[in-house]
Protein backbone atom coordinates (compact mmCIF):
# COMPACT_ATOMS: atom_id res chain seq x y z
CA UNK A 1 0.00 0.00 0.00
CA UNK A 2 1.42 3.37 -0.83
CA UNK A 3 1.50 6.15 1.77
CA UNK A 4 1.66 9.79 0.80
CA UNK A 5 4.39 11.87 2.44
CA UNK A 6 4.39 15.85 2.83
CA UNK A 7 7.34 18.07 1.04
CA UNK A 8 7.91 20.11 3.50
CA UNK A 9 10.24 22.07 1.23
CA UNK A 10 7.25 23.33 -0.72
CA UNK A 11 4.66 23.15 1.88
CA UNK A 12 6.26 26.22 4.13
CA UNK A 13 7.15 28.54 1.51
CA UNK A 14 3.31 28.03 0.05
CA UNK A 15 2.01 28.41 3.42
CA UNK A 16 3.96 32.01 4.11
CA UNK A 17 2.93 33.17 0.24
CA UNK A 18 -0.69 32.59 1.09
CA UNK A 19 -0.43 34.77 4.22
CA UNK A 20 2.13 36.86 3.11
CA UNK A 21 -1.06 37.55 0.35
CA UNK A 22 -4.07 37.65 3.11
CA UNK A 23 -1.76 39.94 5.16
CA UNK A 24 -1.53 42.30 1.81
CA UNK A 25 -5.59 42.25 1.23
CA UNK A 26 -6.12 42.96 4.41
CA UNK A 27 -3.81 45.96 4.21
CA UNK A 28 -5.46 47.83 1.44
CA UNK A 29 -8.91 46.74 2.89
CA UNK A 30 -7.75 48.34 6.54
CA UNK A 31 -6.34 51.66 4.08
CA UNK A 32 -9.49 51.79 2.18
CA UNK A 33 -11.66 51.69 4.96
CA UNK A 34 -9.52 54.54 6.76
CA UNK A 35 -9.85 57.12 3.59
CA UNK A 36 -13.26 56.55 3.46
CA UNK A 37 -14.01 57.22 6.95
CA UNK A 38 -11.62 61.14 7.43
CA UNK A 39 -10.83 61.54 3.15
CA UNK A 40 -7.15 62.06 4.27
CA UNK A 41 -4.68 59.46 4.09
CA UNK A 42 -2.04 58.69 6.23
CA UNK A 43 0.59 56.61 4.51
CA UNK A 44 3.06 56.72 7.80
CA UNK A 45 1.21 54.68 10.12
CA UNK A 46 0.27 51.91 7.60
CA UNK A 47 3.57 51.50 6.13
CA UNK A 48 4.63 50.93 9.41
CA UNK A 49 2.51 48.58 10.25
CA UNK A 50 2.75 46.58 7.21
CA UNK A 51 6.74 46.76 7.89
CA UNK A 52 6.06 44.94 11.10
CA UNK A 53 3.99 42.32 10.04
CA UNK A 54 6.28 40.97 6.84
CA UNK A 55 9.15 40.82 9.16
CA UNK A 56 6.73 38.73 12.02
CA UNK A 57 6.09 36.42 9.03
CA UNK A 58 9.62 36.20 7.99
CA UNK A 59 11.08 35.12 11.02
CA UNK A 60 8.42 33.01 11.65
CA UNK A 61 9.09 31.41 7.84
CA UNK A 62 12.62 30.72 8.81
CA UNK A 63 12.15 29.44 12.55
CA UNK A 64 9.79 27.06 10.53
CA UNK A 65 12.36 26.46 8.06
CA UNK A 66 15.32 25.72 10.67
CA UNK A 67 12.98 23.33 12.70
CA UNK A 68 11.55 21.24 9.63
CA UNK A 69 15.90 20.51 8.93
CA UNK A 70 15.95 19.22 12.27
CA UNK A 71 16.68 15.46 12.41
CA UNK A 72 14.09 13.71 14.04
CA UNK A 73 11.64 17.04 14.38
CA UNK A 74 7.54 16.35 13.88
CA UNK A 75 4.79 18.90 13.89
CA UNK A 76 1.08 18.27 15.15
CA UNK A 77 -0.31 17.12 12.22
CA UNK A 78 2.38 15.82 9.94
CA UNK A 79 4.11 13.52 9.66
CA UNK A 80 8.04 12.87 7.93
CA UNK A 81 8.14 9.22 6.16
CA UNK A 82 10.74 6.93 8.24
CA UNK A 83 13.52 6.84 6.81
CA UNK A 84 14.37 3.07 7.06
CA UNK A 85 18.04 1.98 7.92
CA UNK A 86 19.92 0.68 5.92
CA UNK A 87 20.57 -3.27 6.56
CA UNK A 88 24.83 -3.96 6.92
CA UNK A 89 26.01 -5.73 3.79
CA UNK A 90 26.16 -9.27 4.42
CA UNK A 91 29.51 -10.57 4.13
CA UNK A 92 30.34 -12.33 0.46
CA UNK A 93 30.82 -15.36 2.58
CA UNK A 94 27.84 -15.92 4.56
CA UNK A 95 25.84 -15.05 1.35
CA UNK A 96 27.50 -17.70 -0.66
CA UNK A 97 27.27 -20.95 1.94
CA UNK A 98 23.71 -19.66 2.39
CA UNK A 99 23.11 -19.76 -1.55
CA UNK A 100 24.75 -22.62 -1.90
CA UNK A 101 22.69 -24.60 1.00
CA UNK A 102 19.40 -23.40 -0.73
CA UNK A 103 20.39 -23.76 -4.30
CA UNK A 104 23.64 -25.32 -5.14
CA UNK A 105 24.18 -28.43 -2.78
CA UNK A 106 22.68 -31.49 -4.23
CA UNK A 107 21.62 -34.16 -1.73
CA UNK A 108 24.37 -36.97 -1.67
CA UNK A 109 21.47 -39.90 -1.02
CA UNK A 110 19.48 -38.66 -3.83
CA UNK A 111 23.03 -38.26 -6.34
CA UNK A 112 23.85 -41.94 -4.81
CA UNK A 113 20.72 -43.23 -5.62
CA UNK A 114 20.37 -41.89 -9.11
CA UNK A 115 23.69 -42.96 -10.25
CA UNK A 116 23.27 -46.44 -9.28
CA UNK A 117 19.98 -46.73 -10.96
CA UNK A 118 21.70 -45.13 -14.20
CA UNK A 119 24.76 -47.66 -13.82
CA UNK A 120 22.28 -50.86 -13.07
CA UNK A 121 20.35 -49.97 -16.12
CA UNK A 122 23.15 -48.60 -18.30
CA UNK A 123 24.99 -51.85 -17.86
CA UNK A 124 22.24 -54.61 -18.56
CA UNK A 125 21.22 -52.60 -22.22
CA UNK A 126 25.02 -52.59 -23.77
CA UNK A 127 25.34 -56.32 -22.42
CA UNK A 128 22.75 -57.28 -24.67
CA UNK A 129 24.44 -55.77 -27.92
CA UNK A 130 28.20 -56.95 -26.51
CA UNK A 131 29.31 -59.31 -28.72
CA UNK A 132 32.62 -61.70 -27.72
CA UNK A 133 34.72 -60.87 -31.01
CA UNK A 134 34.67 -58.16 -33.65
CA UNK A 135 31.75 -58.54 -35.83
CA UNK A 136 32.46 -59.19 -39.45
CA UNK A 137 30.55 -56.57 -41.15
CA UNK A 138 28.66 -54.09 -38.49
CA UNK A 139 29.30 -52.24 -35.56
CA UNK A 140 28.77 -54.07 -32.14
CA UNK A 141 28.26 -52.75 -28.72
CA UNK A 142 32.14 -53.26 -26.51
CA UNK A 143 30.16 -54.47 -23.57
CA UNK A 144 30.76 -51.60 -20.74
CA UNK A 145 30.27 -48.26 -20.23
CA UNK A 146 32.05 -45.26 -18.79
CA UNK A 147 30.85 -42.44 -16.92
CA UNK A 148 31.38 -38.91 -17.29
CA UNK A 149 30.71 -35.57 -16.62
CA UNK A 150 30.11 -33.49 -13.37
CA UNK A 151 27.36 -35.66 -12.07
CA UNK A 152 30.35 -38.16 -11.55
CA UNK A 153 32.78 -35.60 -10.81
CA UNK A 154 31.22 -34.52 -7.74
CA UNK A 155 30.63 -31.00 -8.89
CA UNK A 156 26.81 -31.42 -10.48
CA UNK A 157 24.83 -28.23 -9.60
CA UNK A 158 21.24 -27.96 -10.55
CA UNK A 159 19.32 -31.54 -9.98
CA UNK A 160 20.75 -34.66 -10.02
CA UNK A 161 18.20 -36.25 -13.43
CA UNK A 162 20.95 -36.02 -15.98
CA UNK A 163 23.96 -37.94 -17.16
CA UNK A 164 26.49 -38.56 -19.70
CA UNK A 165 27.42 -42.13 -20.27
CA UNK A 166 30.03 -43.10 -23.28
CA UNK A 167 29.16 -46.49 -25.01
CA UNK A 168 32.32 -47.67 -26.44
CA UNK A 169 31.98 -49.93 -30.12
CA UNK A 170 33.62 -52.14 -31.83
CA UNK A 171 34.36 -52.07 -35.43
CA UNK A 172 34.30 -54.99 -37.82
CA UNK A 173 37.01 -57.59 -38.08
CA UNK A 174 39.23 -56.24 -40.50
CA UNK A 175 38.41 -53.02 -41.14
CA UNK A 176 41.28 -50.65 -40.52
CA UNK A 177 40.93 -46.85 -39.52
CA UNK A 178 43.54 -44.30 -39.28
CA UNK A 179 42.77 -40.71 -37.57
CA UNK A 180 43.82 -37.88 -39.34
CA UNK A 181 44.61 -34.05 -37.62
CA UNK A 182 42.06 -32.18 -39.46
CA UNK A 183 42.69 -28.91 -37.93
CA UNK A 184 46.31 -28.92 -37.46
CA UNK A 185 46.84 -24.88 -37.81
CA UNK A 186 43.73 -23.72 -36.74
CA UNK A 187 44.58 -24.85 -32.96
CA UNK A 188 40.95 -24.96 -31.97
CA UNK A 189 39.23 -28.18 -30.37
CA UNK A 190 40.54 -31.27 -31.70
CA UNK A 191 39.06 -32.75 -34.61
CA UNK A 192 39.76 -36.00 -36.34
CA UNK A 193 38.73 -37.89 -39.42
CA UNK A 194 38.66 -41.85 -39.38
CA UNK A 195 40.28 -42.51 -42.93
CA UNK A 196 41.01 -45.96 -44.46
CA UNK A 197 43.90 -46.99 -46.35
CA UNK A 198 43.70 -46.16 -50.32
CA UNK A 199 42.49 -48.88 -52.15
CA UNK A 200 41.50 -50.86 -49.44
CA UNK A 201 40.43 -54.44 -50.46
CA UNK A 202 38.21 -54.78 -47.43
CA UNK A 203 36.14 -51.98 -48.60
CA UNK A 204 35.44 -53.85 -51.90
CA UNK A 205 34.88 -57.11 -49.93
CA UNK A 206 31.80 -55.49 -47.82
CA UNK A 207 30.08 -53.54 -49.76
CA UNK A 208 27.03 -53.15 -47.47
CA UNK A 209 29.09 -51.61 -44.77
CA UNK A 210 30.63 -49.60 -46.70
CA UNK A 211 27.63 -48.06 -48.52
CA UNK A 212 25.87 -47.77 -44.95
CA UNK A 213 29.05 -46.24 -42.70
CA UNK A 214 31.11 -45.22 -44.97
CA UNK A 215 31.82 -41.83 -47.42
CA UNK A 216 34.01 -41.77 -49.96
CA UNK A 217 36.28 -39.28 -51.35
CA UNK A 218 36.29 -39.47 -54.62
CA UNK A 219 39.38 -39.38 -56.58
CA UNK A 220 41.08 -39.20 -53.48
CA UNK A 221 41.18 -43.19 -53.27
CA UNK A 222 39.60 -43.50 -49.61
CA UNK A 223 36.43 -43.58 -47.34
CA UNK A 224 35.81 -41.44 -44.34
CA UNK A 225 33.60 -42.84 -41.22
CA UNK A 226 30.49 -40.83 -41.25
CA UNK A 227 29.50 -39.72 -37.43
CA UNK A 228 26.10 -39.16 -38.84
CA UNK A 229 25.74 -42.95 -40.05
CA UNK A 230 26.92 -44.32 -37.05
CA UNK A 231 24.69 -42.19 -34.49
CA UNK A 232 21.48 -43.75 -36.74
CA UNK A 233 22.92 -47.27 -36.18
CA UNK A 234 23.16 -46.66 -32.31
CA UNK A 235 19.78 -45.03 -31.82
CA UNK A 236 17.94 -48.17 -34.22
CA UNK A 237 20.80 -50.83 -31.93
CA UNK A 238 19.93 -49.49 -28.49
CA UNK A 239 16.07 -49.47 -29.38
CA UNK A 240 16.31 -53.05 -30.03
CA UNK A 241 18.55 -53.77 -26.98
CA UNK A 242 16.01 -51.43 -24.84
CA UNK A 243 12.89 -53.77 -26.20
CA UNK A 244 15.03 -57.03 -24.79
CA UNK A 245 15.76 -56.06 -21.33
CA UNK A 246 12.34 -53.66 -20.78
CA UNK A 247 10.18 -56.49 -19.21
CA UNK A 248 12.60 -56.89 -15.84
CA UNK A 249 12.28 -53.18 -15.70
CA UNK A 250 8.58 -52.37 -16.43
CA UNK A 251 6.69 -52.87 -13.39
CA UNK A 252 9.45 -50.34 -11.63
CA UNK A 253 9.65 -47.72 -14.36
CA UNK A 254 8.67 -46.37 -17.77
CA UNK A 255 11.86 -46.68 -20.28
CA UNK A 256 12.02 -44.80 -23.54
CA UNK A 257 14.58 -43.98 -26.23
CA UNK A 258 14.63 -40.29 -28.34
CA UNK A 259 17.16 -39.09 -31.05
CA UNK A 260 17.24 -35.36 -29.43
CA UNK A 261 18.13 -32.37 -31.83
CA UNK A 262 19.48 -35.60 -34.46
CA UNK A 263 22.81 -35.53 -32.65
CA UNK A 264 21.73 -37.16 -28.92
CA UNK A 265 20.21 -40.18 -27.90
CA UNK A 266 18.52 -39.81 -24.99
CA UNK A 267 17.45 -42.82 -22.57
CA UNK A 268 14.60 -41.44 -20.55
CA UNK A 269 13.93 -43.31 -17.29
CA UNK A 270 10.64 -42.79 -15.29
CA UNK A 271 9.75 -44.65 -11.49
CA UNK A 272 6.65 -45.79 -11.07
CA UNK A 273 7.11 -47.33 -7.48
CA UNK A 274 9.84 -46.49 -4.74
CA UNK A 275 12.37 -48.06 -7.32
CA UNK A 276 13.74 -44.37 -7.05
CA UNK A 277 13.20 -43.65 -3.29
CA UNK A 278 12.74 -40.25 -4.39
CA UNK A 279 10.71 -40.52 -7.77
CA UNK A 280 12.84 -38.33 -9.78
CA UNK A 281 12.91 -38.71 -13.90
CA UNK A 282 15.87 -39.28 -15.02
CA UNK A 283 17.74 -38.59 -18.96
CA UNK A 284 20.52 -40.62 -19.65
CA UNK A 285 22.72 -39.39 -22.89
CA UNK A 286 24.07 -42.42 -24.69
CA UNK A 287 27.63 -41.56 -26.47
CA UNK A 288 28.74 -44.15 -28.80
CA UNK A 289 32.38 -43.55 -28.70
CA UNK A 290 35.44 -45.16 -30.49
CA UNK A 291 38.19 -46.32 -28.76
CA UNK A 292 41.34 -44.19 -29.97
CA UNK A 293 44.12 -45.87 -27.36
CA UNK A 294 45.28 -45.21 -24.21
CA UNK A 295 41.72 -44.61 -22.96
CA UNK A 296 40.93 -42.09 -25.01
CA UNK A 297 37.58 -41.83 -27.61
CA UNK A 298 36.46 -40.58 -30.59
CA UNK A 299 33.16 -39.33 -30.39
CA UNK A 300 30.78 -37.19 -32.94
CA UNK A 301 32.08 -33.97 -33.32
CA UNK A 302 28.62 -31.10 -31.82
CA UNK A 303 27.96 -28.69 -34.42
CA UNK A 304 29.70 -29.53 -37.47
CA UNK A 305 28.53 -29.50 -40.52
CA UNK A 306 26.66 -32.11 -42.79
CA UNK A 307 29.25 -34.19 -44.56
CA UNK A 308 32.58 -33.10 -42.91
CA UNK A 309 32.50 -36.66 -40.92
CA UNK A 310 34.41 -34.99 -38.02
CA UNK A 311 35.10 -36.86 -34.97
CA UNK A 312 36.57 -34.71 -31.36
CA UNK A 313 38.91 -36.45 -29.04
CA UNK A 314 37.54 -36.96 -24.91
CA UNK A 315 40.23 -37.85 -22.16
CA UNK A 316 37.46 -39.27 -19.99
CA UNK A 317 40.39 -41.81 -18.08
CA UNK A 318 43.09 -39.11 -17.90
CA UNK A 319 40.98 -36.66 -16.21
CA UNK A 320 39.59 -38.66 -13.91
CA UNK A 321 43.36 -39.70 -13.02
CA UNK A 322 44.22 -35.91 -12.89
CA UNK A 323 41.18 -35.24 -10.67
CA UNK A 324 42.39 -37.83 -8.12
CA UNK A 325 45.46 -36.74 -8.08
CA UNK A 326 44.65 -33.46 -7.63
CA UNK A 327 42.30 -34.65 -4.52
CA UNK A 328 45.03 -36.70 -2.93
CA UNK A 329 46.76 -34.07 -2.67
CA UNK A 330 44.10 -31.19 -1.28
CA UNK A 331 43.50 -31.23 2.68
CA UNK A 332 40.46 -32.76 3.75
CA UNK A 333 38.34 -29.81 4.17
CA UNK A 334 38.79 -28.58 0.67
CA UNK A 335 36.29 -26.25 -0.92
CA UNK A 336 37.71 -26.96 -4.71
CA UNK A 337 34.68 -28.48 -5.57
CA UNK A 338 32.46 -26.01 -3.68
CA UNK A 339 34.78 -23.37 -5.45
CA UNK A 340 33.77 -25.10 -9.49
CA UNK A 341 30.02 -25.46 -8.39
CA UNK A 342 30.01 -21.79 -7.69
CA UNK A 343 31.20 -20.46 -10.25
CA UNK A 344 28.74 -22.47 -12.12
CA UNK A 345 25.73 -20.77 -10.52
CA UNK A 346 27.37 -17.43 -10.75
CA UNK A 347 27.54 -18.16 -14.32
CA UNK A 348 24.13 -19.23 -14.53
CA UNK A 349 22.61 -16.29 -12.55
CA UNK A 350 24.40 -13.82 -14.53
CA UNK A 351 22.55 -15.50 -18.17
CA UNK A 352 19.29 -15.35 -17.10
CA UNK A 353 18.18 -12.53 -18.53
CA UNK A 354 19.54 -12.59 -21.82
CA UNK A 355 17.34 -13.80 -25.07
CA UNK A 356 18.22 -16.74 -26.89
CA UNK A 357 20.97 -15.65 -28.87
CA UNK A 358 23.36 -13.78 -25.97
CA UNK A 359 22.31 -16.73 -23.94
CA UNK A 360 23.49 -19.82 -26.14
CA UNK A 361 26.97 -17.77 -26.88
CA UNK A 362 27.26 -16.64 -22.96
CA UNK A 363 26.82 -20.46 -22.46
CA UNK A 364 29.35 -21.31 -24.99
CA UNK A 365 31.78 -19.10 -23.96
CA UNK A 366 31.46 -20.64 -20.07
CA UNK A 367 30.80 -24.15 -21.02
CA UNK A 368 31.31 -26.25 -17.71
CA UNK A 369 34.22 -28.05 -19.70
CA UNK A 370 35.79 -24.34 -19.97
CA UNK A 371 35.01 -23.79 -16.70
CA UNK A 372 36.47 -26.88 -15.36
CA UNK A 373 39.09 -26.52 -17.46
CA UNK A 374 40.51 -22.80 -15.92
CA UNK A 375 39.51 -25.06 -12.43
CA UNK A 376 41.71 -27.29 -12.76
CA UNK A 377 44.69 -24.86 -13.97
CA UNK A 378 44.04 -23.26 -11.24
CA UNK A 379 44.29 -26.25 -8.54
CA UNK A 380 47.88 -27.09 -10.27
CA UNK A 381 48.79 -24.03 -9.77
CA UNK A 382 47.95 -22.81 -6.18
CA UNK A 383 49.52 -24.95 -2.70
CA UNK A 384 47.28 -27.16 -1.25
CA UNK A 385 46.63 -25.17 1.74
CA UNK A 386 45.65 -22.12 -0.10
CA UNK A 387 42.05 -24.82 -0.58
CA UNK A 388 40.96 -24.81 2.49
CA UNK A 389 37.18 -23.79 3.73
CA UNK A 390 38.20 -20.56 5.07
CA UNK A 391 39.69 -19.33 2.05
CA UNK A 392 36.44 -20.07 -0.73
CA UNK A 393 36.18 -16.59 -0.99
CA UNK A 394 39.43 -15.92 -2.33
CA UNK A 395 39.93 -18.72 -4.64
CA UNK A 396 36.73 -18.16 -6.00
CA UNK A 397 37.56 -14.28 -6.47
CA UNK A 398 41.12 -16.24 -7.83
CA UNK A 399 39.37 -18.23 -10.67
CA UNK A 400 36.99 -15.59 -11.88
CA UNK A 401 40.30 -13.61 -12.10
CA UNK A 402 41.60 -16.36 -14.25
CA UNK A 403 38.81 -16.77 -16.46
CA UNK A 404 38.68 -13.14 -17.76
CA UNK A 405 42.52 -12.65 -18.05
CA UNK A 406 41.53 -15.70 -20.31
CA UNK A 407 38.97 -14.24 -21.67
CA UNK A 408 40.78 -10.92 -22.50
CA UNK A 409 44.17 -12.97 -24.00
CA UNK A 410 41.72 -14.33 -26.19
CA UNK A 411 42.51 -18.07 -25.42
CA UNK A 412 41.81 -20.98 -23.03
CA UNK A 413 44.46 -23.81 -23.70
CA UNK A 414 42.93 -27.31 -23.38
CA UNK A 415 43.75 -28.84 -20.52
CA UNK A 416 45.55 -31.60 -21.74
CA UNK A 417 46.42 -30.27 -25.20
CA UNK A 418 47.57 -27.31 -24.59
CA UNK A 419 51.53 -27.63 -25.42
CA UNK A 420 52.04 -27.44 -21.37
CA UNK A 421 54.76 -29.25 -20.82
CA UNK A 422 55.37 -30.43 -17.02
CA UNK A 423 52.20 -29.27 -16.15
CA UNK A 424 50.72 -32.73 -16.02
CA UNK A 425 52.03 -35.88 -13.62
CA UNK A 426 53.64 -39.03 -15.45
CA UNK A 427 50.85 -40.79 -14.64
CA UNK A 428 48.38 -39.42 -17.24
CA UNK A 429 49.46 -40.91 -21.05
CA UNK A 430 48.01 -39.28 -24.09
CA UNK A 431 47.79 -41.05 -27.36
CA UNK A 432 50.86 -40.55 -29.62
CA UNK A 433 47.85 -38.71 -32.11
CA UNK A 434 47.26 -36.08 -30.10
CA UNK A 435 50.51 -35.19 -28.42
CA UNK A 436 51.51 -33.98 -32.09
CA UNK A 437 48.55 -31.46 -32.41
CA UNK A 438 48.92 -28.03 -32.11
CA UNK A 439 48.14 -26.68 -29.07
CA UNK A 440 44.13 -26.45 -28.59
CA UNK A 441 42.18 -22.95 -27.77
CA UNK A 442 38.63 -23.88 -26.34
CA UNK A 443 37.67 -20.07 -27.69
CA UNK A 444 39.01 -20.07 -31.31
CA UNK A 445 36.22 -20.27 -32.54
CA UNK A 446 34.98 -17.13 -30.64
CA UNK A 447 35.21 -13.37 -32.22
CA UNK A 448 37.16 -10.72 -29.89
CA UNK A 449 33.69 -8.78 -29.22
CA UNK A 450 31.81 -11.48 -27.87
CA UNK A 451 34.66 -12.42 -25.40
CA UNK A 452 35.01 -9.04 -24.18
CA UNK A 453 30.94 -8.66 -24.02
CA UNK A 454 31.40 -12.20 -21.73
CA UNK A 455 34.60 -10.54 -19.75
CA UNK A 456 32.55 -7.57 -18.84
CA UNK A 457 29.28 -9.33 -17.88
CA UNK A 458 30.84 -11.77 -15.52
CA UNK A 459 32.98 -8.71 -13.49
CA UNK A 460 29.42 -7.56 -13.49
CA UNK A 461 27.50 -10.99 -12.37
CA UNK A 462 30.64 -11.78 -9.47
CA UNK A 463 30.07 -7.56 -8.09
CA UNK A 464 26.03 -7.40 -7.95
CA UNK A 465 26.04 -11.22 -6.45
CA UNK A 466 23.84 -10.28 -3.98
CA UNK A 467 21.40 -8.28 -6.39
CA UNK A 468 21.30 -11.43 -8.79
CA UNK A 469 20.18 -14.34 -5.48
CA UNK A 470 18.05 -12.07 -4.47
CA UNK A 471 16.14 -11.61 -8.15
CA UNK A 472 17.63 -15.03 -9.54
CA UNK A 473 15.59 -17.82 -8.20
CA UNK A 474 12.98 -18.64 -5.89
CA UNK A 475 13.24 -19.83 -2.32
CA UNK A 476 13.70 -23.87 -2.25
CA UNK A 477 14.97 -26.42 -0.53
CA UNK A 478 17.61 -28.93 -1.23
CA UNK A 479 16.27 -31.32 -4.28
CA UNK A 480 14.71 -34.30 -2.75
CA UNK A 481 13.64 -32.62 0.42
CA UNK A 482 9.71 -33.19 1.24
CA UNK A 483 9.74 -36.53 -0.50
CA UNK A 484 8.98 -39.55 2.27
CA UNK A 485 12.48 -40.93 2.08
CA UNK A 486 14.18 -41.97 5.52
CA UNK A 487 17.44 -41.69 4.41
CA UNK A 488 16.76 -37.87 3.03
CA UNK A 489 15.15 -37.02 6.00
CA UNK A 490 18.29 -37.80 8.21
CA UNK A 491 20.35 -35.24 6.49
Amino acid sequence: MSVYTLNLRVFWPLVTCILCALLLLHHFILRDSEEQGDGCSDQGPGAILLFKYVLAFALCYFFIKYCTTQPGSTKRGFHRAPEVPCKPAVPKKELLEDHYEKHVRLSPHVLGHSKAHVAKLVSVLVKVGRTDVPPESSLAFRGDFVQIGSSYEEHKVGSPDCFDILVPLRLPRGLKLEPCNYNVTKGGIPLVTLETPRKSEWIRRHKAFTDTFLHSQGSAGFHRLSPDSVLRWFYSTSQHCLSMVRFPFEQRCSLSLSLVESQRVQLHLTPRSDYVCCHISMGVRLIPALPLGDNAFLVAAPGTQKGENLWTVYFPKQEQKLLGFLKSKLPANSCHLKCLQLLKEVRDLGGQTLDQQAGAEWRGVLSSYALKTAWIRLLLSTPPEAWEECHLVDRLEDLLRCLRDSLQARNLRHLLLGGDTGLLPESVALPKLVKETVPSNLWAEFCAGSLDLVSARLAFSWAHLHRLIRLGRPQRTTLGRGVHCKHIDAE
